[in-house]
């Protein structure tokens, strides 16, 4: 398993993953998340994949085909009022093809991402995971993440 930046011939891979990641969104939050959408437009996804703000890492297999990803983004709050000037890189979405769990893909990719961080001088990697993914908090508490802030509501 080679973990890279992506490019634009991954853009298929990443959409089909795109695509699962809504219906574990959807199903969870059909109030929330429409069915069979995406989060990002292909002139989207181009421009994402050609920014160094927003690295999103693949992890290809030895078909030459995606077998998951990680969509990254710098934050730093310079001269902010009251939060310190750290850099952070923020995981804005992990997938792993659903045919491809269990192989530790997912681990692979977190790893590299937090050596990623390291290298880029970050003092830490932060992600926000819904809380109807069940799996996907356990799979970032199994990595050592723990909360940071907690979301609330109260539906009307």
């Amino acid at each position: 398993m080679e973990i890279r930046r992506a490019i634009n011939q991954d853009m298929e891979d990443i959409n089909r993953l795109l695509l699962q990641v809504c219906l574990v969104h959807h199903r969870g939050r059909p109030d929330l998340f429409k069915y069979g959408a995406k989060k990002y437009t292909d002139e989207q996804l181009r421009a994402l994949i050609a920014d160094d703000s927003r690295p999103i890492f693949v992890a290809v297999g030895e078909d030459d085909h995606v077998a998951g990803y990680a969509f990254c983004v710098f934050q730093q709050h310079t001269g902010d009022n009251i939060l310190t000037d750290i850099r952070t890189l923020y995981i804005d979405d992990l997938c792993v093809d659903e045919n491809r769990r269990g192989q530790h893909i997912g681990s692979q990719l977190y790893r590299y991402v937090l050596d990623f961080a390291r290298k880029n001088g970050c003092y830490n990697v932060t992600l926000n995971v819904w809380s109807c993914n069940e799996a996907a908090m356990k799979f970032y508490e199994a990595c050592g993440l723990k909360p940071q802030k907690v979301g609330m509501e109260v539906i009307l």
